[in-house]
């Protein structure tokens, strides 16, 4: 299926679900005013929670280096779907679980020393995240409010790539990675609309442990275990996403 059509659809589906649990008995606006003031509680116990998130890039690229290589001419399109459940257990407490997938492909020519190759890769994983979140509101009708999210990622991902030169010398590499991560994630939640929120959260501290098997030419090469712990801010973690809390306009 083509992937801005899996994307449309998937939104379009997450809007009609939300919307069929909205309460259509207010105003355009009381819904941006008196409504968040009356009754809304959006972190109240037994509320559920519903959000999706997604990003994706489709770059084209020439003579550009890397550490490692050159790409003289080549594509790259990547994708990252998210979607995530909760459920407060009490008042500005939840738990959830989020569910990730992603897909990279790369496609195009490349400088190795001394090689020039042709190369074809292809990577797909994906993710379980159970997690704890806390939210603080930052307002007195809680509209816009912080939260911390402590989660336990679980994930698993493949890389198949195929590199050509002379025209008829092929390598065939294969490689498949495990990961477990334990990650601190702040972020801001601002309610647009009713129910509807935007979401914004950054990672800035995890542990994260990765153990690494490659095959190459259908011969074991090499397995890697890393450890790595970071405490930065790091801007290309950032992610946008929407939400919908079910039972926010209930006292």
């Amino acid at each position: 299926m083509n992937l801005k059509i899996f994307l449309t659809i998937l939104s379009t589906l997450f809007y009609l679900v939300c919307w069929s649990q909205s309460d259509s008995t207010y105003s355009p606006y009381e819904l941006m005013s008196s409504y968040y003031n009356k009754d809304f509680r959006p972190f109240k116990k037994k509320n559920i929670y519903l959000g999706f998130a997604f990003s994706i890039e489709d770059k084209k690229m020439q003579n550009t280096d890397y550490l490692i290589q050159k790409i003289i001419d080549g594509e790259r399109l990547n994708y990252n779907i998210l979607l995530k459940g909760g459920y407060y257990t009490g008042e500005y407490g939840m738990v959830g679980v989020n569910i990730n997938y992603y897909q990279n492909k790369f496609v195009g020519a490349i400088f190795r020393e001394p090689d020039t190759l042709q190369s074809n890769s292809f990577t797909r994983g994906f993710a379980i995240t159970p997690n704890f979140r806390s939210s603080v509101p930052l307002t007195a009708n809680e509209r816009l409010s912080f939260f911390t999210e402590i989660g336990f990622t679980f994930g698993v991902g493949n890389t198949l790539t195929r590199n050509t030169k002379n025209l008829d010398e092929v390598e065939k590499s294969f490689i498949k990675e495990h990961n477990f991560r334990i990650g601190l994630s702040p972020g801001i939640t601002f309610f647009a609309m009713e129910n509807f929120a935007f979401e914004v959260q950054l990672n800035v501290l995890g542990y994260e442990l990765q153990a690494t098997e490659k095959i190459v030419n259908g011969e074991n090469e090499s397995r890697v275990i890393r450890q790595n712990v970071d405490f930065d801010i790091d801007i290309l973690s950032l992610e946008l996403g929407l939400a919908y809390y079910f039972g926010a306009n209930r006292r």
